[in-house]
């Protein structure tokens, strides 16, 4: 898939790709800080269809529910022939005890022998976090492992 990047002079870049039935979808990402989801005639990229303003936590949640799928589908694809390996996203809630502190304070690999692979946060991946790597409510672990050791991820995640 070709993402054009464009600047847009006094006002910040546009990024967008053609879709399959002729249209064009992007993010405009003005100098302000502002950020609005488009879609366009793919003949004429400029001349916008619609226009979406988004706020930042907007368009980190819409990232992670178009990337969070994305990368969970290619590690499920990759580990489908390894029996007993599954792939799961495992979310931090504001709620969870693990909101603002560390993937070592969960000692998750110890107590599960799960890995995490990734974290998505506002529409950016995160491979392999270290040990300091500090979580934040909003956050969508994608983590390997067995059903029984996801299980136990997801419940230590969530009670502690």
């Amino acid at each position: 898939m070709n993402v054009e990047v464009t600047p847009l002079p006094g006002i910040g870049v546009r990024k967008d790709f053609a879709t399959r039935n002729g249209r064009r979808i992007g993010v405009v990402t003005q100098r302000d800080g502002q950020i609005e989801l488009i879609v366009s005639k793919s003949e004429d990229p400029d001349a916008c269809l619609a226009s979406l303003p988004l706020t930042a936590d907007e368009a980190g949640a819409l990232a992670n529910l178009l990337g969070a799928p994305q990368l969970v589908a290619q590690l499920n694809e990759e580990h489908r022939e390894l029996p007993g390996i599954n792939t799961k996203q495992l979310p931090i809630t504001s709620s969870s005890p693990f909101d603002g502190r560390t993937l070592g304070d969960t000692a998750m690999r110890t107590r599960t022998s799960v890995s995490v692979v990734a974290v998505m946060r506002a529409g950016q991946v995160h491979p392999s976090p270290t040990p300091d790597f500090t979580f934040t409510a909003g956050d969508l672990l994608v983590a390997v492992g067995t059903s029984e050791g996801l299980e136990a991820a997801a419940k230590i995640l969530k009670h502690g």
